[in-house]
């Protein structure tokens, strides 16, 4: 479910915050709608912004909104959720990528799919997912074979690959997709001048997610003697760094070159967020409502080693006092039991905080609400100078206009 793209509650207004939420959910619906319910297993952050680029360039409609009922994912709550082309061409794109994510781990031998049938099912789910998502493309205009075709394309060049090779001819194909997809969001919106540059801002934003990806990949890729690109070819980490500065600020001045009917969510999305994933990935930016390393975030308890938390005059048994009390440990099948209702009733993924299934009284906080925005939270306001009509955000836009 995460991606670059991993925009924080605290930097999103309440609307703003909204209108992503709805786009998330309308990723998932369209996936099950289209494709079956097993396919909601493919929605991620960066697939919806398909669906935010196909609605800010849409002429103002109150067709492309409606009321899914309860879901567990959403603490069993409605919402208002994003529908239409674009959120089925996002649904399209993120199913055939994640089958080609499939035969990947599959040709690694990842895991349990070093296992024989367990792999030869996973083949079988990708290939279904591949017809799937080449039907719904062609409802939408869009042709998948141009993504199968990079991803087929991508193991030649790995293969390829060595020192001194190109950093950016391994990112080539992938860099091929995302442009195809973003582009084809201005056929859905019936504004054939965007293409264009929105196959531009795609191309890069491509390159930035693979280029991230191997970032955040290098040391375990080296502990495991995985296939790296920046070990491959012997990139170093301040080159890197450059060209994922290079594409963020591409992706920007690609931005100022389209035409949105209402472009906030868009803006921050791909103006703003990409800027802060690099910081991330690099290890340059901290959430400023975590704490530093060592200490308790306000407002929570310490924990040490094991989950616990010291008792006075008793070392390892829980007894400092968290937010709603005394903590205490609870047994494994208690723990499971708990986990398995917080799991299916999306409290995990949903809400704001949660008790620890195992240690009763400690705090977790849910998936979708981890953030990693900076001290100054510098929310969008996009001062008129970025071809958008305002972020609805706090003020202070940090756009290179």
């Amino acid at each position: 479910m995460f991606g670059i793209i991993r925009p924080c509650r605290h930097r999103l207004s309440g609307g703003l915050h909204a209108r992503w939420t709805a786009h998330l959910c309308g990723l998932c619906l369209a996936l099950r709608g289209d494709h079956g319910q097993f396919a909601r297993v493919a929605t991620n952050y960066d697939g919806l912004i398909v669906s935010v680029l196909a609605e800010a360039q849409a002429e103002p409609s109150g067709r492309r909104r409606r009321t899914a009922g309860p879901c567990p994912l959403r603490g069993m709550r409605t919402a208002p959720v994003a529908t239409g082309d674009g959120a089925r061409l996002a649904a399209t794109v993120s199913l055939v990528l994640a089958s080609a994510k499939i035969r990947d781990h599959v040709a690694d031998g990842d895991g349990l799919l070093a296992r024989r049938p367990v792999a030869a099912a996973a083949r079988r789910v990708a290939g279904g997912w591949d017809r799937a998502g080449a039907r719904s493309g062609a409802d939408l205009g869009f042709d998948t074979a141009v993504l199968v075709r990079a991803v087929e394309r991508q193991a030649g060049v790995e293969a390829a690959a060595g020192p001194g090779t190109p950093l950016l001819e391994i990112t080539e194909p992938t860099e091929s997709a995302t442009a195809a997809a973003f582009g084809h969001t201005a056929v859905l919106a019936g504004r054939p001048g965007n293409a264009g540059p929105l196959r531009e801002a795609g191309r890069l934003f491509g390159r930035l997610a693979h280029l991230l990806d191997a970032v955040e990949d290098l040391r375990q890729d080296a502990a495991s003697g995985a296939w790296n690109p920046l070990t491959a070819t012997g990139t170093d980490l301040a080159e890197a760094r450059r060209l994922c500065d290079d594409a963020v600020r591409g992706i920007r001045l690609a931005l100022r070159d389209a035409e949105f009917t209402d472009g906030a969510l868009a803006h921050v999305l791909l103006a703003h967020e990409p800027a802060r994933s690099v910081d991330r990935v690099f290890g340059a930016e901290r959430c400023s409502h975590q704490a530093p390393p060592g200490q308790a975030p306000p407002g929570r308890a310490p924990s040490v080693p094991g989950g616990g938390a010291p008792g006075p005059g008793l070392p390892g048994l829980p007894g400092l006092p968290g937010p709603g009390g005394p903590w205490r440990r609870r047994g494994a099948i208690a723990g499971c039991a708990v986990l398995a209702g917080l799991c299916c009733t999306g409290q995990v993924c949903c809400r704001e905080t949660y008790d620890d299934p195992w240690v009763h009284g400690k705090r977790r906080e849910g998936c979708c609400h981890q953030c990693d925005c900076s001290d100054a939270c510098d929310c969008c306001d996009c001062c008129n100078c970025c071809n958008c009509d305002g972020c609805d955000g706090c003020g202070g836009c940090g756009c290179d206009c």
